[in-house]
């Protein structure tokens, strides 16, 4: 049994981790909302001398800003949905079935996960433009889709294991196809599963900087992160601190908002698995 005196320790340690972890978040708010005067006063202090809204508005009338967010929108979506889709069908066979080899591909499938994604860059590029998919979405979506899979599979692997195969027998003896006892048990007893895939394979989609950067050229496919390091100032003298800021914004605290919302089902799906006593 901990002391009061314990517990008060842990307490402001896990409060410095917090404002630790949270800190540059803050500070990129700060920023966003610091008129321009602000960034090149010589003088940075946290909170703005004056609170503007003018940084949103200008990247909102930003043809680079508007392009790169439904670009990244339209990826992290199917990108997220295929690789939800075919990681329930590999999880559920690799749960369910016998078959040799199966460590094996669990082994492969971990390792592709692991890989460095900087060697794969210059062997895309070449492949993408011989093949005419570079700068372009599905240029973009292989290799998301590459590199979600293995982390969708495990996790949905983990949560159909825990599914007792006399659910889904049960379904079949009363008349159920195995198709309809997949679609109508077992999926939605694996919803925690599903879902911590899905929102997980759309961080890593909605974040990724290296590819998009590396596999596009133009607007027609380059999404905020990178489309972030294009950002110029109103003028050559004028920095460009304040809108990469507000769009960092614009894409940061939505996501922030929805793993504060889902943040226990993220949570079980995590977990699933693990050693219980």
């Amino acid at each position: 049994m901990t002391s009061p005196k314990s517990n008060r320790w842990w307490t402001i340690a896990g409060l410095v981790i917090v404002v630790y972890s949270f800190f540059p978040l803050l500070w990129m708010i700060m920023l966003a909302f610091k008129p321009a005067s602000d960034i090149v006063s010589g003088k940075p202090q946290f909170l703005p001398t004056s609170w503007t809204f003018d940084n949103f508005t200008e990247v909102f009338h930003q043809p680079l800003f508007t392009r790169a967010l439904i670009n990244s929108i339209g990826i992290a979506l199917i990108a997220t949905l295929l690789s939800v889709i075919i990681a329930m069908f590999a999880a559920y066979a690799i749960a369910r079935l016998e078959f040799p080899g199966k460590k094996v591909l669990l082994s492969l499938a971990l390792a592709i996960a692991m890989f460095p994604q900087a060697a794969l860059v210059g062997p895309l590029f070449n492949m993408w433009r011989n093949l005419g998919i570079y700068d372009t979405w599905i240029g973009l979506i292989i290799p998301y889709l590459t590199f979600a899979l293995p982390l969708s599979i495990w996790t949905l692997s983990a949560f159909f294991r825990q599914i007792p195969w006399e659910m889904e027998h049960a379904a079949q003896v009363d008349g159920a196809t195995s198709w309809q006892a997949f679609r109508k048990v077992i999926v939605p007893l694996a919803a925690p599963g599903v879902f911590t895939a899905a929102i997980l394979t759309f961080f890593f989609c909605w974040n990724d900087f290296l590819f998009a950067i590396s596999l596009t050229s133009t607007d027609n496919a380059r999404t905020v992160p990178a489309a972030l390091a294009f950002f110029q100032g109103a003028s050559y003298f004028q920095s460009a601190v304040p809108y990469v800021m507000a769009a960092s914004v614009v894409v940061t605290i939505p996501v922030v908002i929805l793993v504060l919302i889902f943040q226990r089902r993220i949570v079980a799906g995590l977990t699933s698995g693990a050693v219980k006593g």
